[in-house]
C-alpha cells in the first residue's frame, strides 16, 4: 500500500484554512497538518467594527476542536525556517517533515519605516490596535459634546497593500459621529500616496470615493507619500504639511515571516509563480495569500490562490497532470455604516512596481460597481457565514454550499452593481459607464 501524502500548511488565517480544508475535502486520506501561532481564527475583515463598540471576541473562533474533527493535525507554534533539501519545517524547536508544504503566514505591520508614525499614530490591524482606536473615537465624542474642535487624519502610507480597511474606518466614523449629533465639529482628513482612491482596484472606486468624501465632508489628498509624522503634524515628500489632533494610519506591509531559505524580495514576500503559486524553484513548496508575492493582499484573493494550490497538489497526489492556476479576480464589500459598496474588479500584474497592477477586461467576471443599503446586509451575511465555514475547517471558495451562494452573489451583483466598460488605453484605467444588460 502505497504511503499517504505528508501535507503540512503553515497559517491559521484565510488562506491556512481554505488550502487545508480543500485538502481534506478532497483527499480523505493525506496526512495533513496545520502550524499556526495563534490558537484561534482571527476574522480580521470585521475588526473594524471593534472600534465603534463590537466586542474583539466576536471574530474570532478556537482552531483545536474543528482541526481534530477534520482529522487535521493542528501544531500551535511558530514556524521560523523551512529547509527545502530535507523537505522539513522547524516549529518549536522541533522538525516536521512534508511532502508538499503550503506557507500562508500572512502579513505584518512595519510602522517604524515611517519616523513618528508608531509614536504619534494610532494604526490599525491587530484588535488591541482596534480597542485602543475606539478609546480615541470615544474621546472625540465626549469633546465634539463639550463644543471642542477635534481635526482627525487619516494617512494611508506607501507599502500598505491594502488599504481598503482605512477607507472604510474613515467613512464609518463620519456615519457613527452623525448618529451621535457629533459630526460638526469635527474635521476629517484623508492622505494617501495613492494616485487615485483605492487605486489597485480601478478609477470607479476612486470616482465613488471622490462622490462620498464630498457628501460626507471629507477632504482628501492623494499623491501625498508621507515622509514623516511630527507631534501635531504630518510632513508630506511633495512638501505639504497637514495638521492632526488624531492620526489613523494603516502602516506599510512586510511578510509576517521571513524564511530564509525561500526566495523573497525586499519586504520578505514569497517569490512565486504568478499562476501556480509555486515558490520560484521549489516546486513541492506554495505560497498562498499575504506571505506570497502578489501585489494586493486581501482575503478573497487568498481564497482563490490556496484553492488553486490545494487543487494542483491533489493533482500531484494522484499523479494526474496539474493545470488549475490563480486568476486574480477580487471581490470585495466596503462598509460605511449607512450603506455598504460592492466592487467585482478583475486584475492583472503589471509588472510597474508604482502600479503593480491593473483591471483587466473579461467578459466572463467583469468590472461591476455597485453602493446601496442592500449591500450592507450582504457583508452581515458573509460575517456570519465565512467565519462559520473558516472555524470549522471547510472550504468558503468550494463545494455545494458555495455554488448555492456564488448564485445569489452573481444575481445581487447584476441587480445592484453597473457593469464598468474599459475604454481603449489612453490613460491607464481611463472607464466610461454603461448600465447594466
Amino acid at each position: 500500500m502505497a504511503r499517504a501524502s505528508n501535507i503540512l500548511v503553515l497559517g491559521g488565517g484565510f488562506g491556512g484554512l481554505e488550502s487545508a480544508g480543500y485538502l481534506r475535502w478532497k483527499l480523505k486520506d493525506a496526512l495533513i497538518t496545520l502550524v499556526s501561532d495563534q490558537d484561534h481564527f482571527l476574522f480580521r475583515p470585521n475588526t473594524i467594527y471593534i472600534p465603534f463598540g463590537n466586542d474583539p471576541s466576536r471574530f474570532m473562533r478556537p482552531l483545536g476542536m474543528a482541526m481534530n474533527k477534520r482529522r487535521i493535525e493542528f501544531v500551535h507554534g511558530r514556524a521560523t525556517e523551512v529547509d527545502p533539501d530535507k523537505k522539513q519545517v522547524s516549529v518549536n524547536g522541533a522538525r516536521l517533515d512534508y511532502d508538499y508544504l503550503i506557507v500562508s503566514t500572512g502579513a505584518g505591520m512595519s510602522p517604524e519605516e515611517v519616523p513618528g508614525l508608531s509614536r504619534f499614530a494610532q494604526n490599525i490591524w491587530s484588535p488591541e490596535d482596534m480597542m485602543r482606536l475606539r478609546r480615541e473615537f470615544d474621546r472625540v465624542v465626549e469633546r465634539s459634546r463639550q463644543g471642542e474642535h477635534t481635526r482627525v487624519l487619516f494617512l494611508v502610507p506607501p507599502n500598505n497593500k491594502c488599504s481598503g480597511p482605512l477607507y472604510e474606518v474613515v467613512m464609518m466614523l463620519d456615519t457613527w459621529l452623525r448618529k451621535r449629533r457629533a459630526r460638526d465639529p469635527v474635521t476629517i482628513v484623508w492622505s494617501t500616496y495613492e494616485n487615485g482612491y483605492i487605486q489597485a482596484f480601478g478609477p470607479e472606486l476612486h470616482t465613488h470615493v471622490t462622490s462620498e468624501f464630498a457628501r460626507r465632508g471629507i477632504s482628501g489628498y492623494t499623491e501625498h507619500a508621507v515622509q514623516r509624522v511630527e507631534e501635531d503634524r504630518v510632513v508630506y515628500a511633495n512638501g505639504n504639511r497637514l495638521a492632526y489632533d488624531l492620526l489613523v494610519s494603516f502602516p506599510p506591509y512586510v511578510a509576517a515571516q521571513r524564511f530564509s531559505r525561500l526566495p523573497a524580495d525586499d519586504r520578505g514576500f514569497i517569490r512565486t509563480d504568478s499562476e501556480t503559486r509555486q515558490v520560484t524553484g521549489i516546486p513541492e513548496v506554495f505560497a498562498v495569500g499575504d506571505a506570497g508575492d502578489f501585489p494586493v493582499k486581501q482575503a478573497f484573493l487568498a481564497f482563490l490562490q490556496a484553492d488553486a494550490v490545494a487543487e494542483n497538489i491533489v493533482s500531484m497526489v494522484q499523479r494526474r497532470k496539474a493545470s488549475a492556476v490563480f486568476v486574480p479576480n477580487s471581490l470585495c464589500v466596503m462598509e460605511e455604516y449607512d450603506k455598504a459598496t460592492y466592487a467585482q474588479v478583475p486584475l492583472a500584474e503589471t509588472g510597474d512596481p508604482d502600479r503593480p497592477v491593473k483591471v483587466r477586461e473579461d467578459e466572463a467576471y467583469p468590472y461591476r460597481v455597485g453602493s446601496s443599503v442592500a449591500w450592507r446586509a450582504g457583508k452581515w451575511a458573509l460575517g456570519l457565514w465565512l467565519p462559520w465555514r473558516l472555524g470549522n475547517v471547510k472550504p468558503f471558495h468550494a463545494g455545494t454550499l458555495w455554488s448555492i451562494g456564488n448564485v445569489g452573489l452573481k444575481g445581487m451583483s447584476k441587480l445592484l452593481s453597473r457593469k464598468i466598460k474599459l475604454e481603449p488605453r489612453k490613460e491607464p484605467g481611463e472607464i466610461e459607464e454603461v448600465e447594466a444588460a
